[in-house]
């Protein structure tokens, strides 16, 4: 299983992002290989919102509609107070709340490898996925 981060998401959509043809052979890849996408509800809302206000409602649509395939954690009140804790704790101004709220959920369902473009999640101790190895 490897989790799915809004960087991700946007690089795949955006083929002006810096990482698109990187995200694109990434995700490819995982898919090839059977993986399962996990991200949570506070990603869906972070993404949509992003690409619609970079690249308009038809591309956060697209999106939303795409991410029925998949798996996706709804965040409960306790998530979401263990995530506010975890951003607290961690106190770092460039951190938000959805990141923690990642965190979170990849601890809760022992998910090491993340698609993502944001380092914060190797400073968490997760380990961002490099594609498979033939």
């Amino acid at each position: 299983m490897i989790f799915l981060d809004t960087s991700a998401i946007y690089a795949l959509a955006d083929a002006r992002d810096p990482n698109h043809n990187r995200a694109l052979e990434l995700f490819r890849q995982a898919l090839e290989g059977g993986e399962a996408i996990l991200t949570h509800n506070y990603v869906l809302v972070e993404a949509a919102a992003l690409l619609q206000h970079r690249s308009g409602l038809a591309s956060a649509l697209q999106f939303l509609k795409e991410a029925e395939g998949f798996q996706v954690h709804w965040i409960s009140p306790e998530d979401h107070r263990r995530a506010v804790g975890l951003l607290e704790e961690r106190g770092k101004r460039e951190l938000s709340l959805v990141d923690c709220v990642s965190f979170v959920v990849m601890r809760q369902h022992e998910v090491k490898l993340v698609l993502a473009f944001d380092p914060d999640f190797e400073s968490e101790g997760f380990v961002l996925y490099s594609g498979t190895t033939e």
